[in-house]
């Protein structure tokens, strides 16, 4: 007969599928057309998981969805951790988030999605892209590769700068991706304080191996 413990950790992986279920569901609906308005049964059924499991996990909708924005963007980010590791000066990692971005847009269409319809509202969370800009900004001022200024205001500048080149990646997907990320990257680095010939350069450092990129995590 199992023990207590055992049947209480395979109660616990249960939950833990169902409730990623039911996240997964809600990425896909947020990044296929954004439209929050789907039933909860549709959620469920899209989830394979029963109507009732649904408010085992969440009170709402507007949580479940909250919570799928904040898991995407936090495989965003630990994407960016995988392949940005090494890297030590902070405007090559400005400049490198910009370009690995514009590339998930094909190797990672879903959180590229999420993030164009919903990352403005988690420009300034403690999670995700947002934590890790943060800290590189902070790092680049505490250096003095960026110009002293107020590191939220200048994550404002670069999540918005982010968010524009999702969009044009999408609108836009005629132009050149790599390029474009290059050319904003570019403007980033000389908008922080980085000479106009030393920003050239770092915008255009080769990227680390991004092979893995190609199949998405999840």
């Amino acid at each position: 007969m199992p023990s207590p413990a055992a049947s209480s950790n395979r109660f616990e992986r249960r939950r833990a599928v169902t409730r990623h279920a039911l996240i997964r569901a809600a990425r896909q609906i947020l990044a296929e057309n954004g439209d929050t308005s789907a039933s909860i049964q549709a959620i469920a059924e899209r989830a394979d998981v029963g109507f009732g499991s649904f408010y085992n996990h969440f009170d709402s909708k507007t949580e479940l969805f909250e919570a799928a924005v904040v898991d995407a963007l936090e495989e965003f980010g630990q994407n960016f951790d995988e392949h940005l590791t090494g890297i030590d000066d902070p405007a090559e990692l400005v400049a490198s988030g910009f370009r690995l971005s514009a590339r998930m847009a094909d190797s990672h269409p879903e959180l590229m999605q999420v993030l164009r319809r919903r990352g403005l509202g988690h420009i300034h969370s403690d999670n995700g892209l947002a934590r890790r800009a943060l800290r590189d900004l902070e790092a680049g001022l505490a250096s003095g590769r960026f110009t002293p200024v107020d590191p939220v205001v200048a994550l404002s500048a670069l999540g918005g700068t982010l968010l524009s080149l999702a969009e044009l990646r999408f609108a836009r997907p005629d132009l050149d991706g790599d390029q474009a990320a290059i050319d904003l990257a570019e403007m980033v680095l000389r908008m922080l304080g980085v000479p106009p010939s030393d920003a050239h350069e770092v915008a255009r450092r080769p990227l680390p191996d991004t092979a893995a990129q190609a199949t998405p995590t999840r």
